[in-house]
C-alpha cells in the first residue's frame, strides 16, 4: 500500500529540457514510473528524448494527462512559482527538487498552500515535499536494469525525484518480509539507510525526502503519522539533523502515537554552535536544536538510536526486535 505515491501515479516534470530535468526525468522513466509528460514554457507540442509530450504550462499538462504528480527542476529564482503554478492546476503531490529556493519565496508559497488546505476536504489537500530534497520512492520489484542500466523496469513502483532507484527493495524480494518506511532531511543519508536496510534483509515501503530547509512542506511527524496508518509499513525509521525542532516535536508524537518500532540517527552532534552545517536549516540556534538533546529525546520516546550512520540499519533491526 506504502505512503503518497504507488504504480498508478502519473507524473509530469516542470524544467523538463534542462539539464537535471532531462536526466532524472529519464532515470524516473527507466524505474518504472508513469512519467506522462513535462512542462517547459516556449516548447510546447514537441517531444522529449523519451517521447514523452511537452506542454507549454502545467495547466495543459495536467489537462492533457491526468497527471496527479510533479516533480520540479526548475532554477531557484523560479521555483516558487513553479509550486504554486502546480498547485493552481490541482496536483495533489508536488516533489520540489530545486535547491536554493530563497527562503522568503518558500515563506510566501506556504502561506497560499496552507490557505488552500484550509478550505479544502481531506482528500484534496496539496501535498509539498521538499524543496532541496531527493524525492520520494515506493519501490517496485526489480525486472530489469532499472535506473542502474539502460533497460526499463516493468511494472516497477513510483520513484519521483533523484534518488538511486535500484538500491531499493521491494517487498517481495526481501529476506525478511518486513517493509521499513524512511523520512530524512538529508539525501544521501537517506540513500545510506535504503542501502543498509536492503542489505539487511528489509524492504522499503516508501522513502520520503523532506529536505533540510528552514520552510518546506512536509515534516517528520507528516511522514511518521502516514507510515504508522500504513498496514504495509512494518517498521519507521527518521534521520534527522541538527536545527530546528522537527525532531524534538517529532520525539514526542512518537510517544504518544506510534505503536510501531521507530529507529533514529541524528547527523550533526560535532557541529559548533551557531555554524550552519550543509542544509539551510542545519543550525543549532538554541538548547533543543543540538543533536544531544534530538538523541535524548528520542530514547526517551523508546525510539532506537543510532549513533553513527554506519548503525542506521542495526538501529532498524533492534528497533524491530530483529538483531
Amino acid at each position: 500500500m506504502a505512503i503518497l505515491v504507488n504504480s498508478t501515479t502519473r507524473v509530469i516534470c516542470q524544467g523538463i529540457t534542462g539539464a537535471f530535468g532531462a536526466v532524472h526525468t529519464k532515470g524516473c522513466f527507466n524505474y518504472g514510473t508513469k512519467m506522462v509528460g513535462g512542462v517547459t514554457p516556449g516548447k510546447g507540442g514537441t517531444k522529449d528524448p523519451n517521447g514523452l509530450p511537452i506542454f507549454d504550462t502545467v495547466e495543459a499538462a495536467v489537462k492533457a494527462t491526468g497527471a496527479d504528480a510533479t516533480m520540479i527542476f526548475v532554477p531557484p529564482a523560479f521555483a516558487g512559482d513553479a509550486i504554486l503554478e502546480a498547485a493552481a492546476a490541482d496536483l495533489k503531490l508536488i516533489c520540489a527538487i530545486t535547491e536554493g529556493v530563497p527562503v522568503q519565496d518558500m515563506i510566501k508559497v506556504r502561506a497560499v498552500l496552507d490557505e488552500m488546505n484550509n478550505t479544502a476536504p481531506a482528500d484534496e489537500q496539496i501535498t509539498l515535499v521538499g524543496p532541496n530534497c531527493p524525492g520520494v520512492i515506493t519501490p517496485g520489484p526489480k525486472t530489469g536494469a532499472g535506473d542502474s542500466g539502460t533497460n526499463p523496469y516493468t511494472n516497477a513502483g513510483c520513484k519521483i525525484g533523484i534518488m538511486p532507484g535500484y538500491i531499493h527493495t521491494h517487498i517481495s524480494q526481501s529476506k525478511l518480509g518486513k517493509s521499513v518506511g524512511i523520512v530524512s532531511r538529508s539525501g544521501t543519508l537517506t540513500y545510506e539507510a535504503v542501502w543498509q536496510t536492503s542489505n539487511l534483509g528489509f524492504a522499503q515501503s516508501t522513502c520520503v525526502g523532506i529536505g533540510g530547509d528552514p520552510v518546506r512542506g512536509l515534516n517528520h511527524i507528516d511522514c511518521i503519522r502516514m507510515f504508522e496508518q500504513d498496514p504495509d509499513t512494518h517498521g519507521i525509521l527518521m534521520i534527522g539533523e541538527i536545527g530546528g525542532t522537527d525532531e524534538i516535536k517529532a520525539a514526542e508524537y512518537i510517544r504518544q502515537h506510534v505503536k510501531k518500532p521507530v529507529a533514529a540517527f541524528i547527523a550533526g552532534r560535532t557541529a559548533p554552535p551557531g555554524k550552519r552545517m550543509g542544509h539551510a536549516g542545519a543550525i543549532i540556534g538554541g538548547s533543543d536544536d543540538t543533536a544531544d538533546a534530538k538523541i535524548k529525546a528520542l530514547q526517551a520516546a523508546g525510539v532506537s538510536v543510532a549513533l553513527s550512520p554506519a548503525d542506521m540499519g542495526k538501529a532498524m533491526a533492534q528497533a524491530m526486535k530483529l538483531a
